[in-house]
């Protein structure tokens, strides 16, 4: 993508990296205190004090304790760690783009701060898209603000989880991102690229168009009155939108800011596919299970994108109503 210092950064970034509810955390998460559950966990007294240093720290421990299920929350999978491009880049070679490896000391801080400054600038562009395109049909644009956080942090919806990956909050209009989850979708997925890391924001800035959009409330509707399948199938519609949407952002910005270069659309393709539902299952459990689908296979989050990038038109993102999403 194309970015250069002239280029603006969203204020709408909080940057809660290192502050309250980042040391507090499952198994399995990084760094802080582990919370174990089932047999040789901590004593009463002991997670007594804990409990009394979250709300000391305005962190609800129930929060942590359950999950933090809120309602409404939009639930990414746990293992989102997608995307390998096509064409690969080094990341050292492109401006604000993190996750070089240069073994100095201060290279995480440094990798962590360029990572900043890019999503700034792509939620930036967010903002400049989707203010013309709701102007465009007589309504007004609330920007989402985008909080950075490490492992944990509070939201309208329960706690946020780093291994939850990114994920919107309808609740309090916020996007989450946990910086390390791109560093971890490199390691995992050999993910580099760009592009594909702007289209994990627009993903979940199509959440926030559907929220102001009333879409999101109508969809938790019909998901409480629906068996669980029905339920997730209805999620999935909900997923592959907000994929659609992120392609219309990509076309209509680069026909604004000419933003796109050689390799991006493939990154963005190949980050659709990685992260389907089926390739996620198949890599991780070593089977596929369609019943519990929440985002769609990679072949649907492609077309789907592709979609709306081609055409650059909201109203070609209607998944709901297709009896083949």
């Amino acid at each position: 993508m194309r970015y250069d210092d002239k280029d603006r950064e969203s204020s709408n970034v909080e940057d809660r990296r290192g502050q309250g509810g980042g040391g507090f955390q499952f198994p399995g998460g990084r760094g802080g205190i582990r919370i174990p559950v089932g047999g040789g966990g901590f004593s009463l007294t002991t997670l007594l004090i804990i409990g009394a240093l979250m709300l000391f720290m305005g962190i609800n421990p129930l929060d942590v304790l359950l999950g933090g299920g809120g309602g409404g929350s939009i639930n990414m999978p746990d293992l989102p760690r997608s995307e390998r491009p096509v064409t690969q880049r080094n990341p050292t070679e492109i401006p604000g783009l993190p996750g070089s490896r240069s073994g100095q000391q201060t290279g995480t801080a440094s990798n962590e701060d360029q990572m900043k400054v890019f999503i700034s600038r792509v939620l930036a562009d967010t903002e400049d898209v989707w203010k013309s395109v709701f102007r465009g049909f007589g309504q007004n644009y609330t920007e989402p603000p985008l909080v950075l956080f490490s492992g944990m942090t509070r939201t309208a919806c329960g706690a946020g989880q780093a291994q939850m990956g990114p994920f919107y909050c309808p609740l309090d209009q916020k996007v989450y991102i946990d910086l390390s989850f791109y560093e971890e979708m490199q390691r995992k997925f050999n993910v580099s690229g760009d592009f594909a890391q702007a289209y994990v924001v627009a993903h979940e800035v199509g959440h926030h168009v559907q929220t102001l959009l009333g879409i999101a409330d109508k969809v938790q509707e019909l998901k409480s009155r629906s068996d669980e399948t029905t339920a997730n199938q209805i999620q999935v519609r909900m997923e592959l939108q907000a994929d659609c949407l992120a392609g219309v952002w990509a076309n209509l910005n680069d026909q604004v800011k000419n933003r796109l270069q050689p390799g991006d659309v493939e990154e963005a393709l190949n980050a659709a596919t990685q992260i389907g539902d089926d390739m996620i299952q198949r890599k991780m459990t070593g089977r596929v299970m369609p019943d519990a689908f929440t985002h769609g296979t990679a072949a649907q989050r492609v077309r789907w994108f592709s979609a709306g990038l081609k055409s650059g038109q909201m109203e070609d993102c209607d998944t709901f109503n297709t009896s083949n999403p």
